[in-house]
Order: C-alpha cells, then sequence, then structure tokens
C-alpha cells in the first residue's frame, strides 16, 4: 500500500500544473473578454459564465488537491494579474490613441482582421495548417523541379 500511495503522490505531483494551467485557463479566457467590446450591459450570461468558471477551477482545485488557503492565494494572484492585464491595455489603448489617428486605427483594425481570417483560412480555427492552403504544394514542387 505504501508502493500505491508513493505512486499516488509522484502522480499528483507530476499531474499538479498541468491542472492548475486548465484552471487558470478560463481567467485568461476571461481576460481577454474583458478587452473585447462594452463592458456595460454583460447581464446575467456573463454572470453565468462567471459562475461556470469558477465551478469549474474549484473542481480542478479539489482534484489536484490544493489547500483552501493556497486557493485563495491563487485566486487573489488571479485577480491581481487580471487587473495588471486590464490597465496594461488601458495603457496600450491610450499609447495607440496618441500615435495613431481614428482613421489610421479603424486601418490597422480592419488590416489586422483581414490578416486573422487569411490565416484561419489557411491554418483552420484551431491553429492546425490546411493541406488545402496555397503553402501545401511548396514541398512537392521544390521537390519535382529537383
Amino acid at each position: 500500500m505504501n508502493v500505491s500511495n508513493a505512486k499516488k503522490m509522484s502522480i499528483r505531483q507530476l499531474f499538479a500544473p498541468a491542472l492548475l494551467a486548465i484552471a487558470i485557463a478560463p481567467l485568461a479566457l476571461t481576460a481577454q473578454a474583458y478587452s473585447h467590446g462594452d463592458r456595460e450591459g454583460r447581464g446575467a450570461d456573463f454572470e453565468r459564465m462567471e459562475e461556470r468558471m469558477e465551478e469549474h477551477r474549484q473542481a480542478v482545485y479539489d482534484r489536484a488537491d490544493i489547500s483552501e488557503e493556497k486557493q485563495a492565494e491563487l485566486n487573489a494572484a488571479h485577480a491581481e494579474h487580471r487587473e495588471a492585464m486590464r490597465a496594461l491595455r488601458e495603457e496600450h489603448r491610450e499609447r495607440v490613441a496618441d500615435i495613431l489617428s481614428d482613421e489610421e486605427q479603424e486601418a490597422l483594425r480592419n488590416a489586422m482582421r483581414e490578416a486573422h481570417e487569411e490565416y484561419r483560412g489557411k491554418h483552420g480555427k484551431r491553429g492546425r495548417y490546411n493541406e488545402n492552403s496555397d503553402h501545401a504544394n511548396t514541398d512537392s514542387e521544390s521537390t519535382d523541379s529537383d
């Protein structure tokens, strides 16, 4: 039974960082969601999403056997990180506004959106390489000419 407990501890220790990363992922997505669009009128859907993310995070903490004290520390660290990222995004927006005119900002947003759509067209929604893209034939073409 000691060997089994030793295995459990090593497996738990091995997977704890991965589980923690899974727990943090919803927070990163929340931070990204905060950076898009209007924060007014987030409504019940946003509150439900936050509740689901909190439940998911708590389940991961429980699965990783994270103590309540460490959970509180992690939650405080996440909140601090979210606030710092929010402040940094706002500072960046102000700096861009100082550099570019409204028209230039709009042109940059449009160019970025187009580049993103082109990338997704070649690599798919999850960033995987699409065999039907223009780059798929470059390897075979280069070998044919040799």
